[in-house]
């Protein structure tokens, strides 16, 4: 609820997400991604409400106590790469100390296994070691988004939710972050991760899922979608176009507010290929949110 309005930040939203696939949600800001992610661990303000279901590990997830989701959800079974890390992170303990205490709490380990333990963690997400007795507000933001991963990493939780996780950091250790958590997926994990890299997410998704507007207008299979034959709704196809090692040709226009959404299609407004069809919004059926798919793959071709 946002002054006295009620707004659908996030609407209609199905899927599933198997142990050991990693399915990569994208969209441009403001979307609902986010949302969505909190949502499940029941991190959004108190003036949110939520409707629905969301099953993990045996937890129902939105109907569940915030004592449930503190003492059994949040880093056990699910762990939580933050899109702000700077905010996550206790500003007065060393990220030493925290990531030996989240193995404490985690884990058995004790004294030299919990130090080592502490080291290996912050190895896996490329925090250097010699950095590791200093504080949050001595951390460059991308030293920080390697700590809160290195915090998420620790418990080897069976879903992990990573959100915006290569923030801040160049190239390099976008590829080694990366590599990191399709490491973490490959061992048997569930990952759902929220980008707007889609060259990071080529590398990483089994699947992907399109929002936009709130709503999910696409689910693909990874190499379809970044191959051939590509993506069948519009705005995923410019999502794509607009990446400069691609046509690098920006979709026209400004997405809707989510609390003004028109009665049909949200992107008929950009679409090249809106026709009156459009003014009534479209079922999500096959896997696609759109009236024309075949008019799609004509404009492609």
């Amino acid at each position: 609820m946002r002054g006295g309005r009620h707004i659908a930040a996030v609407s209609g939203a199905s899927f599933d997400l198997a142990a050991g696939e990693c399915l990569v949600l994208v969209g441009e800001s403001g979307c609902g991604k986010s949302v969505l992610a909190s949502a499940l661990l029941g991190l959004l303000p108190g003036n949110a409400q939520t409707a629905g279901t969301a099953h993990a590990d045996g937890v129902e997830l939105l109907g569940a106590s915030e004592r449930t989701l503190a003492r059994t959800v949040r880093g056990r079974r699910i762990g939580l790469i933050p899109q702000s890390p700077a905010a996550h992170l206790t500003p007065v303990r060393t990220v030493r100390s925290q990531l030996e205490e989240t193995l404490r709490e985690l884990t058995s380990a004790r004294g030299r296994e919990l130090r080592d333990g502490a080291v290996a963690a912050a190895e896996r997400a490329a925090f250097p070691a010699d950095h590791l007795d200093r504080h949050p507000h001595e951390l460059s933001g991308g030293l920080a988004q390697r700590a809160a991963t290195a915090l998420a990493l620790v418990g080897d939780a069976p879903l992990l939710l990573a959100d915006e996780p290569t923030t801040g950091l160049d190239r390099e250790l976008v590829g080694r972050t990366t590599d990191e958590l399709r490491r973490h997926v490959d061992e048997g994990r569930a990952l759902l991760m929220i980008t707007h890299d889609l060259a990071a997410a080529e590398r990483i998704a089994d699947r992907v899922a399109v929002m936009y507007a709130g709503r999910i207008v696409e689910l693909a299979d990874a190499k379809r979608f970044f191959g051939e034959p590509g993506p069948r709704h519009p705005y995923a196809r410019g999502l794509l176009s607009a990446l400069p090692e691609r046509d690098f040709t920006p979709i026209p226009g400004l997405p809707p507010e989510l609390g003004a959404l028109p009665d049909g299609c949200a992107f008929a407004a950009r679409c090249a290929v809106a026709t009156p069809a459009c003014d009534t919004r479209p079922a999500f059926e096959d896997a696609l949110a759109c009236h024309h798919p075949s008019a799609q793959e004509t404009a492609r071709a």
